[in-house]
């Protein structure tokens, strides 16, 4: 799958996770932003679509305020989804996550997001029955963390040549025109910018008791078509 399709599928794909979320009933709201910290995570397909829009639109100036923004001991993943899923079924311990500061995410003015129509996944599928503000974490149903963790194995799947990391590091690595080039040949070197590697999906992490409710779901992803007619 060339760079373009995955692009389109990436679309796709939010498109269809957005109709789920507006079924939820949750607190979020415009102008909350108290679960959005340095800590969120992306793919190197998620970055790239970031970048090639703030290319388009001539706001590249959000990468120097991640640059000029205070160093803090941001999270740094040591695994993605589908590498963890994978260990689980083969029974091995993953790696321990560490632990990291969390601070708001650099990008907030007035708590708004400049990144808000391209933002990440994991910025997406943060919801929260009640306000985060008032009880100190996010609220949400069993149900709605087994379909997220299907999504972020799925975009995984979708960019298994390519890396994830932190929001700050892959932005920062995407900005660069030759790591973009790079990554669209997948010859992107996820280790020499502190990135780890992407995995194919091999085993969703569904629990028995969500397979049913969460089939029509996983129809719908298996029917997203790309240029060229191939399902995502």
């Amino acid at each position: 799958m060339d760079l373009p399709t995955k692009l389109t599928a990436l679309g796709q794909v939010f498109h269809l996770y957005d109709q789920f979320a507006a079924t939820l009933d949750v607190a979020c709201k415009i102008d909350c932003a108290d679960c959005c910290t340095a800590n969120v995570t992306l793919t190197t397909l998620e970055g790239y679509r970031i970048i090639d829009h703030l290319i388009s639109s001539g706001n590249l100036g959000i990468i120097q305020k991640i640059r000029a923004a205070p160093p803090r001991n941001r999270f740094h993943p040591q695994i993605t989804t589908n590498r963890l899923a994978a260990l689980c079924a083969e029974g091995r311990t993953p790696p321990d996550e560490g632990h990291a500061a969390w601070g708001p995410c650099p990008l907030l003015t007035s708590s708004q997001c400049p990144l808000y129509m391209v933002r990440p996944f994991g910025c997406r599928c943060f919801v929260s029955r009640r306000d985060c503000g008032e009880i100190g974490f996010a609220e949400m149903d069993d149900f709605v963390l087994t379909v997220n963790t299907v999504f972020l194995q799925t975009i995984e799947h979708m960019d298994a040549r390519g890396c994830s990391g932190n929001f700050a590091d892959i932005l920062q690595v995407m900005a660069s025109g030759a790591n973009r080039r790079a990554y669209a040949h997948d010859t992107l070197n996820c280790s020499a910018n502190r990135l780890i590697p992407n995995h194919p999906l091999k085993i969703l992490i569904i629990p028995p008791q969500h397979r049913a409710k969460i089939a029509p779901i996983l129809q719908a992803l298996r029917r997203i078509k790309v240029p060229g007619g191939s399902s995502a």
